[in-house]
C-alpha cells in the first residue's frame, strides 16, 4: 500500500512539473525516474528483480529484440528501448535529409506546382503535412512547412497563422495514420507488437476519411482570412526557386533514396521480422555512412532531450505499474463500463483526447498500454487491438485540440510567433477544438461500424 502510494505522489508530481513547464521536461521524468527507483523499489518494496524489470536492459540483447519470426510484444514492462532507439534512428535520418534542403525543396516545389495560389497551397500543404507525418515525426514535419509557409506568406501577402494552424493539425492527424507517425502509436506498436499494416488499416483508415473532412472545415474555415488581400499585387520575379533549396545534388539524392528506404522497411517489417530497433539502427547507420563530412553536424541536432524524457517517463509509469496501481485503474474502467465494451471503448478514447488537450500525449500514452492490456485480459469480448486504436486516436487527435497539447503544436505556434504573428489560446482553439470533436466522432462511428 506504501509503495503504491508514493508511486502515485511521483507520477502526480511528474505530470504537474511537465505542465508547468518551469522545469526542462527530460530533467523531470529523470529526477522522477530516479525517485521511483529509490523510494518505491529499493526502500518500500525492497525488489531488485522490479528494477532489473523496469530498466529492461537485458530486452536489448536479446534476438527478438532485433528480428522477431512471431507477432508478439517487442517490449516488457518498463523502460520501452525499442521505441526509443527507432525515434533516435529516424532523428538521424532527418536530420541528413534536412541537411540536404529536401523539405524546403519539396515545399517550394508543390507551392510552385499550384501556381502559388493561396488556397491550393493550404489545401497541398495539408495533404502534404498528413502525409509526411506519416513517416517523419511531427515535430520535423511542421517545424520546415511553417518555416516556408512563413515565407509564402510574405510574398503572397497572406496571413500565416491559418495555415500553420492547420498544418499542425493535420499533421498530428497524419501521425495517427501508422505505427511511426507520432510518438503515442510508436509506444502502443513497440509495447503491443502492432505492425505498420496493422496501424495503417485501423486507425489509417480512420485518418484517411477525417482527412477529407478537415480540409473541407478548414477551407471554409479560413477561405475569408486567406483571400483577404487577393487583390494586391504581386510580383512574380520574387518567388523562390525550388531548385535553390538543394545545395548538393548528391546529398538531396542519397538523403531521398535513405527515406524510401526507411518507407519499404517500415511497411514491410511485419513480413520480413525486422523490429522497429533494428530498422531505426540501420537508417541511422546508413545516414551517417553515407554522410560523413557531416556526421557531428548530424549527431549534434539529434534531440537528445527528448530521449532522456522517454527513458525517465518509462522508469516512472513501471512503477505504478509494478505496484498495481494500472491495475486498480484497469479495474475502476471496467466497473464503470459494466461489462459494456463499446462503452470502454468510448471512454478510453474520450479520456485520452481530453487528457491529451492539456498534457503531453506521450507519457499518457506510456501509463495507458499497461491498463488497456489489463482491461483486455479481465473483460469478456474486448479486443485488446480495438481498445489499443481507440487509445492511438485519442491521444494523437486529443493533442491537437491546445496549443500545448502536442510537441508539434508548440513548434508550430512558436516559428509563426517569432515571425511577428503570436498565436493566443483563443485564436488557437477557436478552429482546433471543433476540428478535433469532429475527428473524435468519425473515429467513434468508424469503430461502432467496423468493430461492433
Amino acid at each position: 500500500m506504501v509503495s503504491q502510494i508514493f508511486a502515485i505522489v511521483i507520477f502526480v508530481l511528474m505530470f504537474a512539473l511537465i505542465i508547468m513547464d518551469k522545469i526542462p521536461r527530460h530533467w523531470v521524468t529523470l529526477g522522477c525516474g530516479l525517485a521511483t527507483i529509490i523510494i518505491v523499489f529499493a526502500i518500500c518494496t525492497r525488489s531488485p528483480n522490479a528494477i532489473v524489470e523496469t530498466l529492461n536492459i537485458k530486452s536489448i540483447f536479446t534476438t527478438e529484440f532485433w528480428h522477431t519470426s512471431g507477432k508478439g510484444s517487442e517490449s516488457s514492462s518498463g523502460i520501452n528501448w525499442a521505441t526509443i532507439i527507432f525515434i533516435a534512428g529516424m532523428m538521424v535520418m532527418v536530420e541528413g535529409m534536412a541537411k540536404a534542403g529536401f523539405f524546403r525543396w519539396l515545399c517550394l516545389t508543390i507551392a510552385k506546382a499550384v501556381k502559388y495560389k493561396v488556397m491550393p497551397i493550404l489545401v497541398t500543404f495539408m495533404i502534404m503535412s498528413a502525409v509526411l507525418s506519416m513517416f517523419i515525426d511531427s515535430i520535423t514535419v511542421i517545424l520546415f512547412l511553417a518555416a516556408v509557409t512563413v515565407e509564402l506568406s510574405q510574398l503572397l501577402k497572406f496571413s500565416p497563422v491559418p495555415m500553420v494552424l492547420a498544418e499542425i493539425f493535420c499533421a498530428n492527424l497524419g501521425g495517427s495514420a501508422t505505427m511511426c507517425g507520432d510518438p503515442p502509436n510508436i509506444i502502443i506498436g513497440t509495447a503491443l507488437g502492432y505492425s505498420f499494416a496493422d496501424f495503417l488499416t485501423n486507425t489509417g483508415l480512420v485518418a484517411g476519411i477525417a482527412l477529407i473532412a478537415i480540409i473541407i472545415f478548414f477551407f471554409f474555415a479560413f477561405k475569408k482570412e486567406l483571400t483577404a488581400n487577393k487583390d494586391e499585387k504581386i510580383d512574380p520575379s520574387t518567388f523562390p526557386n525550388p531548385g535553390d533549396a538543394i545545395e548538393n545534388k548528391k546529398d538531396f539524392i542519397v538523403s531521398t533514396i535513405i527515406f524510401i528506404i526507411a518507407i519499404v522497411l517500415l511497411v514491410t517489417h511485419a513480413q520480413t521480422g525486422l523490429t522497429v530497433a533494428f530498422i531505426g539502427v540501420a537508417i541511422a547507420l546508413i545516414t551517417l555512412i553515407t554522410s560523413f563530412k557531416h556526421i557531428g553536424v548530424i549527431l549534434k541536432k539529434v534531440d537528445y532531450k527528448t530521449l532522456l524524457f522517454f527513458v525517465g517517463l518509462f522508469v516512472v509509469v513501471g512503477g505504478v505499474e509494478q505496484t498495481g496501481v494500472l491495475e486498480m485503474i484497469a479495474s475502476f474502467i471496467e466497473k464503470v463500463c459494466g461489462g459494456n465494451v463499446f462503452a470502454m471503448v468510448l471512454i478510453i478514447m474520450w479520456i485520452s483526447a481530453i487528457a491529451s488537450a492539456f498534457v503531453d500525449n506521450i507519457p499518457f500514452a506510456a501509463t495507458m498500454v499497461p491498463v488497456i492490456k489489463s482491461l483486455a485480459a479481465t473483460t469478456a469480448g474486448a479486443q485488446l487491438p480495438v481498445l489499443a486504436y481507440a487509445l492511438s486516436v485519442g491521444t494523437d487527435i486529443g493533442g491537437s485540440a491546445t496549443p500545448i497539447g502536442a510537441s508539434a503544436n508548440v513548434v508550430g505556434t512558436s516559428v509563426i510567433s517569432k515571425a511577428g504573428h503570436p498565436v493566443g489560446w483563443g485564436k488557437y482553439c477557436k478552429t482546433a477544438i471543433p476540428a478535433t470533436a469532429i475527428v473524435i466522432i468519425i473515429a467513434m462511428i468508424v469503430i461502432k461500424l467496423r468493430y461492433f
